[in-house]
């Protein structure tokens, strides 16, 4: 590939650019990255000018936009790639992006995993726990093992708590009424076993 060009080049808001190439990229460069590459309609970069594109303008501006990320709050590594493709960066600057802060030990799943165990432990079930980190995008065998290694395993302290906040009386409750309560304690993750045992104390 000696060049690439240039096939789209439209305004987004006041100060930036989406731009398309003919190798199927799309980016958004702010006007002034823009004048520095000569950017038009039908412009064309060499291939050195378009790998100084990727590399030391785009790339490096993701990587400081994923340190940026990092310091507002932890993430893992799904939350940080979607926040980046939401920004229109290419894929390879998210990938290399993403590398950078694994490097410097910045992003990591498993830390991701334990601390939000640790932290929302005594507010939800195992079964909440894995379903939300899953949801964060932690892979499955690392949200096992942060909810095994962070929660003792006796819930009932926490269906107790529910039931008391649902006015359960196991002498005065209906089947209606059983049932209701059953299902909105399971619904919060606990198992089922569990909930007959307390509801049955």
């Amino acid at each position: 590939m000696d060049s690439v060009e240039v096939i789209g080049c439209e305004p987004v808001g006041k100060g930036k650019l989406r731009v398309k190439f003919s190798d199927g990229i799309t980016c958004l460069l702010y006007r002034g990255e823009a004048r520095t590459y000569r950017i038009q309609e039908h412009a064309s970069l060499s291939y050195r000018q378009y790998e100084d594109l990727m590399k030391n303008t785009l790339g490096k501006r993701a990587k400081k936009r994923t340190m940026h990320l990092l310091e507002q709050m932890d993430r893992t590594e799904r939350q940080l790639r979607d926040k980046l493709a939401a920004g229109e960066y290419p894929q390879g600057c998210i990938d290399d992006a993403i590398q950078y802060v694994k490097d410097f030990h910045y992003l990591n799943d498993e830390r991701y995993a334990a601390t939000y165990v640790q932290y929302h432990k005594d507010r939800m079930s195992r079964g909440q726990l894995k379903q939300k980190l899953l949801a964060k995008g932690v892979e499955r065998d690392v949200a096992e093992r942060a909810v095994e290694n962070g929660c003792d395993g006796d819930e009932t302290g926490q269906i107790m708590a529910l039931l008391a906040k649902r006015h359960y009386d196991p002498e005065n409750c209906e089947q209606k009424e059983f049932a209701r309560i059953y299902q909105y304690v399971l619904r919060r993750g606990f198992r089922s076993n569990d909930i007959l045992k307390c509801m049955k104390k």
